[in-house]
């Protein structure tokens, strides 16, 4: 299962890309090898696959383009809660190229950012090959995302994205109660939980999940394309916790009909019926 999904695209015709830019190729890390590849529809643009699984799409020339259509649910989740001129403090808990991270730091400039990556040479190679913005603004923290999450402190954090992958699946270890309730202390009053959820069409991690979320949070969301919601096919989507109630502006379902996979949005009632015939997962 394919980490993420992009959007279709015609054929860019600016020129080809300056030489002392990133260059494609296959790269050993700490957790196996990365391969950058040029994005066939754009001069600007990088995918980066990691052990084969298609991980982040970087533009450089524009860090709002989330080419990956769960980063745009994301953002546009986000924009929907929150004020551009907010000084945001970020947890990514997954790093893979920071697509996230640069999109918020153009988004809300004053924004500060902590990436949890586990695999510290990839987090090297990503630093010199897009040039991200350095500390205060974005940190990036080498660490396993559950033993980094237990040491914060508590009410730090205004928003915590979790997308972290081995291979095609989410570690365990990072959808049980007993890590959800760190996420929920970590977390200040108003903050936003997203995880990134990928699953087959059983959805039954997708329920477990939305259960486990919705035993620490009053407050649920999920955006996913109608097939993935209605089990048809393989896929990811966003499930969101807050201790007050999110995903309710008009502007946001509007937002979610457009690009090239148009989605949903489900709201509280809908998480929780969804949910109801799973239990929540333990560690």
């Amino acid at each position: 299962m394919a980490k993420g999904t992009r959007k279709t695209k015609t054929r860019s015709t600016t020129p080809d890309r300056r030489d002392d830019g990133p260059v494609p190729g296959v790269f050993p890390i700490d957790t196996g090898t990365c391969e950058l590849v040029r994005d066939q529809y754009s001069d600007t643009g990088w995918i980066l696959q990691i052990n084969g699984v298609p991980s982040s799409h970087i533009d450089l020339a524009d860090p709002k383009t989330l080419d990956f259509e769960y980063m745009r649910w994301i953002a546009h989740l986000v924009d929907s809660e929150r004020d551009p001129k907010e000084r945001l403090r970020v947890l990514h808990l997954g790093g893979g190229a920071c697509s996230m991270a640069r999109y918020i730091c153009a988004t809300y400039p004053d924004a500060r950012q902590v990436v949890v990556e586990i695999d510290g040479a990839l987090a090297e190679l990503v630093r010199d090959w897009f040039d991200l913005p350095r500390a205060p603004l974005l940190r990036i923290r080498v660490g396993e995302a559950r033993a980094v999450t237990e040491t914060l402190t508590d009410s730090t954090r205004d928003i915590i994205i979790r997308d972290v992958f081995a291979g095609s699946t989410t570690p365990v270890p990072l959808t049980t109660a007993q890590f959800t309730t760190h996420v929920r202390r970590v977390l200040a009053p108003g903050g936003i939980y997203l995880v990134n959820c990928g699953d087959t069409p059983d959805l039954q991690g997708a329920r477990a999940e939305a259960a486990t979320i919705g035993a620490q949070f009053e407050h649920l969301a999920i955006i996913a394309d109608p097939a993935m919601l209605k089990g048809r096919r393989y896929g990811n989507m966003i499930i969101a916790g807050s201790d007050v109630p999110i995903a309710q502006s008009p502007a946001l379902a509007r937002e979610l009909l457009g690009g090239g996979v148009p989605a949903h949005v489900w709201g509280d009632a809908e998480v929780r019926k969804f949910a109801a015939s799973a239990s929540v997962r333990e560690d």
